[in-house]
């Protein structure tokens, strides 16, 4: 049972608050509450990623996200103080929810059940690979003697941080894609023992780009779970599977909002007049975050001993009419690309802005 203050929000806030605080919390909820804190509904990390591939603007009321639900999903499931943690367990089982606010009398909440505490979480049916190869030529001098991914956040390598999540998600095997010092990751890893998985090695004689080192694995029944070397981010792995499948996709690509406010008044001109003028407009783009996942049958579309990105694999699926699907991160998420990165993630860690 968890202390329900962190996650209580209020029907004033927007979505981006609602986001804010799911991330914060990093269990995929915020409980909306009235000023006695009585629960009004539940916002998860699900009712946000629709509203995001819905182009709901997240300057929008949280109250906008519990409208869009089905009338039978607005008021949710909550359980009196006092049940018993198999109790809960069971009502989260037969409605499959993640989930139960725990509410006094008055209907004001005092604690939420999480399904993950209550029961221990299976093993996902999905090996992971890590493109560890990178020269992290943007990084230097601190990539001189060490890869990218080796770089310690909060005294931690960062591909350590990344196993740990994997496994906490239930991920066994996990494979590095290694070309630049792979001794300094074998080194460290060896075969995974120590960490809680079974740990493989592709070593890249030459980089084959960010889907080709996939031609190198040996042949599996299950679906991969790619992503880049250089990522910090608290998603939840089991979350994406189940979108992955709800959608039938092929592949599912992991997207982040990102936000561009042009610095300048744009006008809207036609035929050399003017129709209209915005003032720094906010623009919005769903970018690629760096994480993959694919069904097995997808590697037969991978040439074997070329170099072949991701984006080149995209354009494959969608030429054959494969389904793709665009899976919206609103967890923590942070490209380690450049220097200021890099200090951004130890600021993070350090005041758990970024939690496991």
């Amino acid at each position: 049972m968890r202390d329900p203050t962190g996650f209580l929000i209020s029907p004033i806030a927007s979505i981006r608050d609602a986001m804010a605080r799911i991330d914060a919390g990093t269990k995929g909820i915020v409980l909306v509450v009235d000023d006695e804190q009585r629960l009004i509904s539940t916002v998860t990390d699900g009712d946000i990623r629709r509203a995001i591939l819905a182009d709901l603007s997240l300057d929008a009321p949280v109250t906008q996200l519990i409208d869009r639900k089905p009338p039978e999903r607005r008021r949710s499931t909550t359980m009196p103080a006092g049940t018993s943690d198999d109790e809960l367990l069971a009502v989260m089982q037969a409605q499959n929810i993640r989930h139960l606010p725990v509410v006094d009398d008055d209907g004001c909440v005092v604690e939420l059940a999480l399904r993950e505490d209550l029961e221990p979480r299976a093993e996902m049916p999905v090996a992971a690979v890590i493109m560890a190869g990178g020269f992290g030529t943007r990084l230097r001098p601190l990539t001189d003697n060490i890869p990218k991914p080796m770089l310690s956040i909060g005294g931690t390598p960062l591909l350590e941080r990344t196993v740990d999540r994997l496994r906490k998600c239930g991920i066994k095997t996990v494979n590095f894609t290694t070309h630049y010092l792979p001794e300094v990751i074998e080194d460290h890893f060896g075969d995974g023992s120590d960490f809680g998985v079974h740990i493989n090695y592709v070593a890249e004689d030459r980089p084959l780009g960010t889907a080709g080192a996939l031609s190198l694995l040996p042949d599996s029944d299950e679906p991969l779970l790619v992503m880049n070397g250089d990522i910090l981010t608290s998603i939840d792995f089991q979350e994406l599977l189940r979108f992955h499948r709800d959608r039938n996709a092929a592949m599912t690509v992991c997207v982040r909002q990102y936000e561009f406010t042009v610095p300048y008044g744009v006008i809207q001109a036609e035929q050399g007049m003017v129709r209209g003028l915005r003032e720094k407009p906010k623009l919005d783009f769903l970018v690629n975050a760096g994480i993959y996942l694919l069904e097995p049958s997808v590697r037969n579309y991978i040439p074997s001993g070329r170099r072949f990105d991701m984006t080149d694999l995209i354009d494959q699926l969608l030429e054959h009419g494969l389904r793709v699907a665009s899976f919206p991160v609103v967890e923590y998420w942070l490209d380690i690309g450049q220097i200021e990165d890099f200090h951004r993630a130890q600021e993070d860690v350090q005041t758990r802005r970024w939690a496991a």
